[in-house]
C-alpha cells in the first residue's frame, strides 16, 4: 500500500465500485518515487476544494491495477504516475509523469466543471 494520505484503491473490484458509486473520480497509480509524490500532495492539497471529486491512489505494481495500466488511454505510457480522470464511469483524461498542481487544476476544471 502506498504512504499517502489519499484514500487506496487496492483492487479492480474496489476501483469498479468507486467508479460506480461516484461522479468524478481521480486516480493517481504509481510509486512512492520522485515523479509520483509531488502528484500526491497535489491531490491531498485539492481534496478541500474539489468537494464534487473523489481522489484515489492505486499502487502501480499491484496486480489489479493492471484496470489502470492497460487502459487504451494509458497505451504509450512511459513514466509513472499514470493519472486517470473519469466521469460517470468512463475516462475523460489520462495523464503520464509528473502534474503541477496547476496542470491539475486545469484538468479538474476542464473536466468535472459543472
Amino acid at each position: 500500500m502506498l504512504q499517502t494520505n489519499l484514500n487506496h484503491v487496492e483492487s479492480a473490484s474496489e476501483l469498479e465500485k468507486i467508479l460506480q458509486e461516484n461522479e468524478n473520480v481521480m486516480v493517481c497509480c504509481g510509486r512512492m518515487g520522485p515523479m509520483c509524490v509531488p502528484v500526491y500532495a497535489a491531490m491531498k492539497d485539492l481534496e478541500s476544494t474539489y468537494h464534487d471529486v473523489k481522489f484515489y491512489d492505486m499502487e502501480f505494481d499491484l496486480p489489479d491495477a493492471g484496470v489502470i495500466r492497460n487502459l487504451p488511454e494509458c497505451r504509450g505510457f512511459m513514466g509513472l504516475p499514470f493519472t486517470v480522470y473519469y466521469k460517470n464511469g468512463k475516462v475523460v483524461k489520462a495523464t503520464s509523469s509528473i502534474q503541477s498542481k496547476d496542470q491539475i487544476i486545469n484538468i479538474l476544471d476542464e473536466n468535472f466543471a459543472k
